[in-house]
């Protein structure tokens, strides 16, 4: 099997979790959230892509919302790709094909990528995948605005 590139993107900047009244799933980007999700189209400019899977959680949707319409995609929503789902992630990978971009929370970050890499809110990070679904190479893009 071959390697597969996936783009995984933390969600852009939403403002303050203590701050939101209301169910966290729906608290949207705040103005700079709004600028990381309109510059990610550029940031990805070079890269060929087959489809944009999200968390449904709203931030992580407006995040990625700019990029799939410009690639002529939907936003497909997700469940394993919301907050606190362990190891889930995993399973979605499998399905995956190359040139998918995944949208998610801090937590999947660090299950994917591992902890003490940088995970700035708008950040992407190219992932190779390697035989037996294993990320087998990371590269680190911070966040375009």
């Amino acid at each position: 099997m071959t390697s597969r590139r996936i783009l995984l993107v933390r969600h852009a900047r939403a403002g303050d979790r203590e701050r939101w009244r209301g169910d966290d799933r729906l608290r949207p980007l705040d103005s700079r959230g709004r600028l990381q999700a309109a510059a990610l189209p550029a940031l990805l400019a070079g890269e060929s892509l087959a489809r944009v899977v999200s968390s449904p959680y709203l931030r992580c949707v407006e995040t990625v919302a700019p990029l799939a319409a410009l690639a002529g995609l939907r936003v497909e929503h997700d469940d394993r790709l919301g907050e606190d789902t362990g190891d889930a992630v995993f399973g979605l990978l499998r399905e995956l094909a190359d040139g998918s971009v995944i949208c998610t929370h801090g937590d999947v970050v660090e299950t994917l990528v591992g902890v003490g890499q940088p995970k700035q809110k708008g950040s992407t990070w190219v992932l190779e995948i390697g035989p037996g679904d294993r990320v087998a190479r990371v590269e680190y893009l911070p966040p375009p605005a």
